[in-house]
């Protein structure tokens, strides 16, 4: 039986030893929470805005040509015909590269974006690894993006912890 029990002390102790403390957070709430995030975000939608009209202007003035074009048929050459789909489809691929130029994988806005928001996140990221050392956890969980969590006590939740440390009130 004394072997039993120290058999058994033992594996209590080792897992002891290797329990691991986790934290989760939620990202979002804390995004929202912090007034330099919503101006970058505002400041995004008002610039993607206007790139997307322009964009959307020379798709305009692209289907305004071709309709032009499609009632003119009959009385055009086979030249001006063809001129005239050229320039169709000069507008159109002009469009399309403007489009590229700015929602792009590597456009304009994804440059503006990663300008705007890589110092706030960089921000966050640095307190959330502050608070992780300092009370021992070996993993933070985002339940904002992260659906596999389907319930986190409330109580290993670091949200309104970070919020703090980086100068803003809990709203």
């Amino acid at each position: 039986m004394k072997k039993l029990m120290s058999i058994c002390l033992f594996v209590l102790v080792a897992m002891t030893a290797n329990a691991q403390k986790f934290a989760l957070l939620d990202m979002e709430y804390i995004l929202k929470n912090i007034p330099a995030y919503e101006r970058a975000n505002e400041q995004l939608n008002q610039v993607s805005k206007k790139w997307q009209a322009e964009v959307e202007a020379l798709n305009t003035e692209a289907g305004t040509m071709y309709k032009n074009y499609q009632n003119e048929l009959v009385f055009l050459s086979q030249e001006q015909k063809k001129v005239r789909q050229e320039e169709i489809m000069k507008k159109e691929k002009e469009a399309s590269e403007l489009k590229k130029k700015y929602f792009g994988p590597e456009g304009e806005l994804f440059k503006k974006r990663t300008s705007l928001m890589s110092p706030i996140q960089e921000e966050v990221y640095n307190v959330v690894k502050e608070i992780s050392e300092l009370r021992g956890y070996s993993l933070v969980l985002d339940r904002a993006s992260d659906s596999g969590i389907i319930f986190g006590s409330p109580k290993i939740d670091i949200s309104n912890e970070v919020l703090q440390k980086l100068g803003y009130g809990i709203r």
